[in-house]
């Protein structure tokens, strides 16, 4: 992509969580890659100093940090991220995020006061932080919202926290009233915030407002490729009557990730001892983890199924998420000495060089969560679903992939459904076999790994539609009227 004088000045702003950082990092990097832009992260202190730590070398993004202080609304000293509290203080964090508005407008009036080139600026931030429009408006800034997440789940997410048909008393199934196309959703599918959701509770009032605020942007961005996810992208351009550009997949480069733990190496060499398609490799993101009966369930029915496995093991529910793991406790009794003995399964704490893995030859399937950062990375890499909904738009992710797409087989739902270790082993048979579902949903796989190469390719041949609509969006910024000087 040819750079341009005209190219905006770029800031990011991401919720404060790992599932949000993240491809947020990861589409700074990407624009670097692409432009001549200058690129700046805004987040809060505890955040820019991990994602300092997470910054490849010789990258010239730049880390801007904002004020936030926890205390002042209810929340534990030093609240930074998700990934230290409770999943019922999400939503007083995400109220406590509104507070930052006078500090981010300040950043950002002064970033516009010292350009010497008085160049545009773009404003990309997160669905959470949907305020950003109106600064983005007052200061005379390009906005857009980033999804992370893909166009289908966030359509989903949308229209119910705007309708909560299930509230109807339509039984357990309904259509949404604007998005029919997705199919009858079930109250099972619901993530727990939408399902106990009567519009006057906290995380309704927030989500009203928050989405509501959306429609003052200048345009969306989505983590997704049209040719794959156009019902959700159709969604949103007749809904918010905007320009809907879909950029992805933007992923993070191997050996890019933020946190730490087992090298890559490790893996890759257990890897290479593996047949090809013979590894099933099991994770449910940064931020979930299952009940200890769940968890209990599926190592029996990984220990079952006498497939080879990568597991990322992180302690269930109830426990603090960054406590020591306590194998005897948690998982079936030996479980983890029979593995090691046997060399069949890999077991690994907190962590692991996710893109590594699937990009191995080895792996055959991946059991997930469906978050959508993990969902890109396997069809990236052609590699078939086993699905695990936990939260958020997961659920719809995983219908969208099962239903719609074909490479998805849902295991279970949600974090405390009764499971049985049979059912699980007898789903990854079905999944990692040769024949059958297994081998319909490898090739559908290997299919949309096709679809996504082309997307992405920009030479004498062809250039993809997300690589076009990159470049839509930037002219787009490029082309908003310059900020007024002071003097003028």
């Amino acid at each position: 992509m040819a750079p341009s004088k005209q190219d905006a000045d770029i800031v990011l702003f991401p919720f404060m969580a790992q599932g949000h950082i993240i491809p947020f990092l990861a589409l700074a990097l990407h624009l670097e890659r692409k432009t001549n832009n200058t690129i700046s992260i805004v987040n809060t202190p505890f955040n820019i100093k991990k994602l300092r730590a997470s910054l490849p070398p010789h990258t010239s993004v730049s880390l801007l940090e904002i004020p936030f202080h926890a205390s002042d609304h209810g929340l534990p000293p030093n609240t930074e991220n998700t990934d230290v509290v409770p999943y019922g203080l999400v939503i007083r964090l995400l109220e406590a995020s509104t507070s930052m508005r006078p500090a981010f407008k300040l950043l950002i009036q002064n970033l516009m006061d010292s350009q010497h080139h008085r160049r545009p600026l773009c404003i990309i931030a997160d669905i959470f932080f949907g305020w950003t429009a109106s600064v983005a408006k007052e200061v005379g800034a390009f906005h857009v919202i980033f999804g992370g997440c893909g166009g289908y789940g966030m359509a989903c997410y949308y229209s119910l926290w705007f309708h909560l048909p299930h509230r109807k008393g339509q039984g357990d199934e309904f259509l949404l009233p604007d998005f029919p196309e997705a199919g009858r959703i079930h109250k099972t599918q619901l993530p727990a915030n939408i399902a106990e959701a009567d519009g006057s509770d906290a995380w309704s009032v927030f989500q009203n407002k928050n989405l509501s605020e959306w429609a003052k942007s200048d345009g969306i961005l989505f983590n997704t490729v049209r040719e794959v996810d156009s019902g959700g992208l159709d969604y949103f351009t007749r809904k918010l009557g905007l320009p809907v550009w879909a950029i992805g997949p933007v992923v993070l480069s191997t050996g890019s990730r933020l946190g730490g733990g087992v090298r890559a190496e490790a893996c890759r060499e257990w890897l290479d001892r593996k047949a090809g398609n013979s590894v099933l490799y099991v994770c449910f993101g940064s931020m979930n983890t299952m009940s200890g009966e769940q968890m209990m369930q599926l190592g029996e029915a990984l220990e079952e199924s006498g497939r080879d496995f990568i597991w990322v093991v992180r302690p269930p529910i109830g426990q603090d998420i960054n406590s020591e793991f306590r194998a005897e406790e948690w998982l079936p009794q030996g479980f983890v000495g029979r593995m090691q003995e046997s060399g069949r399964g890999l077991i690994l704490i907190h962590w692991a060089p996710q893109l590594e893995i699937l990009s191995h030859k080895a792996v055959s399937a991946f059991l997930s969560h469906c978050g959508w950062n993990s969902v890109l990375e396997a069809l990236t890499h052609g590699v078939p679903i086993l699905g695990w909904p936990m939260a958020a738009e997961q659920f719809f992710n995983c219908k969208f992939l099962e239903e719609q797409l074909g490479v998805c087989l849902e295991v279970a739902r949600g974090k405390s459904c009764e499971v049985h270790h049979q059912h699980i082993a007898a789903t990854i048979d079905v999944a990692m076999a040769d024949h059958g579902k297994g081998a319909h949903m490898r090739s559908q796989a290997h299919r949309l790994r096709g679809a996504i190469a082309d997307a992405l390719r920009d030479d004498h041949t062809l250039t993809g539609s997300s690589i076009q609509a990159l470049r839509h969006f930037l002219s787009a910024a490029a082309n908003t009227p310059k900020p007024r000087s002071p003097s003028e």
